[in-house]
């Protein structure tokens, strides 16, 4: 079975990639790409290379195998999924842990210049909460389709159905992300972005809540799974960032890392015995020269993934990079 290893397992960290959109949970991705890599082994025998290429025929099964897993599953959502934003930053952050949240991705995951990945914005936060909220068998086209480019007879073979179903249901899959699309979002060219980080970075490690409400959009949205609650506009970020500190007192180092295609920093608060904590994980979305989205997650099992030292020390030097 070498020729088998030697075969499938290039395509592993893009399958990982696929299930992770289809699942909306890293660690529910890994095991399908477990799954669909035992599948394939048992069939290998029958593999015929004349019907489809194994990175085709590796998609088929992930797939299927994806479909059978949400099967009576609850979708994954953020807060900004679950009604409208809160009115009081001051409310209690009580975290809904029987939720089954949408998990981020770490960058760290898809840096392999000979991976054969769609476009890297496809995995961008907001879009994979709207894709939740489709029904399975959509999301699967949508994903197949706008985001892998396989052809409607192609994703037909993968579904057992027609290219005119397909078609159908890729319409309402589109319809169904409100506005949202697969394509790739414009981005703020990397100086802006790094200019923009820099300023962040620099307010927050000083508890400055006036310079970190200067970097942000009027509409501004800050959610911080497993915690329900969500806000909108500078005002209720600026009053919740005065909050946090007053809990957590205003000495912070950050270190960069990267989510879902865009920028992320952990944010490290005074632990009481002379170093730093890990506390957060924020997923920053960058529009113009400001920001426009941070998502905040506090998760241990989520801070995990992205392999981050639980501790540093108070004699580091923090210019927010590792």
């Amino acid at each position: 079975m070498q020729d088998f290893a030697t075969r499938t397992e290039p395509h592993r960290r893009e399958l990982l990639a696929h299930c992770y959109r289809m699942l909306g949970s890293v660690h529910e991705a890994e095991d399908l790409v477990q799954e669909t890599l035992v599948r394939a082994w048992k069939a290998w025998a029958g593999y015929d290379p004349a019907r489809a290429s194994v990175r085709t025929w590796l998609y088929r099964i992930a797939t299927n195998a994806c479909l059978t897993a949400l099967e009576g599953r609850a979708r994954r959502p953020l807060p900004s999924g679950l009604g409208g934003p809160g009115e009081d930053p001051g409310a209690p952050l009580t975290p809904s842990l029987e939720i089954p949240w949408l998990q981020p991705f770490p960058d760290a995951r898809l840096d392999d210049p000979g991976l054969r990945l769609a476009r890297r914005g496809t995995l961008r936060l907001a879009l994979l909460a709207a894709m939740q909220t489709l029904p399975p068998k959509q999301r699967a086209v949508l994903i197949l389709r706008d985001v892998l480019e396989f052809s409607a007879a192609e994703v037909a073979g993968f579904l057992d159905t027609t290219p005119a179903a397909v078609n159908s249901a890729l319409q309402r899959a589109r319809t169904g992300l409100g506005g949202l699309t697969a394509d790739e979002v414009p981005e703020p060219d990397d100086a802006a972005v790094e200019a923009v980080l820099d300023r962040y970075v620099r307010a927050f490690e000083r508890a400055d809540v006036t310079g970190l409400v200067g970097l942000l959009t009027d509409d501004v949205v800050m959610e911080m799974p497993p915690v329900p609650l969500w806000f909108r506009g500078r005002g209720d970020y600026g009053r919740f960032m005065e909050r946090l500190f007053a809990m957590r007192g205003p000495e912070w180092r950050m270190t960069r890392t990267a989510a879902n295609g865009r920028p992320a920093l952990a944010a490290y608060c005074r632990d009481g015995a002379g170093g730093y904590r890990l506390h957060t994980l924020q997923s920053l979305t960058v529009r113009g020269a400001r920001i426009a989205h941070n998502v905040v997650f506090a998760a241990p099992a989520v801070l995990a993934l992205f392999g981050l030292p639980g501790t540093q020390p108070a004699t580091r030097a923090s210019d927010g990079r590792p």
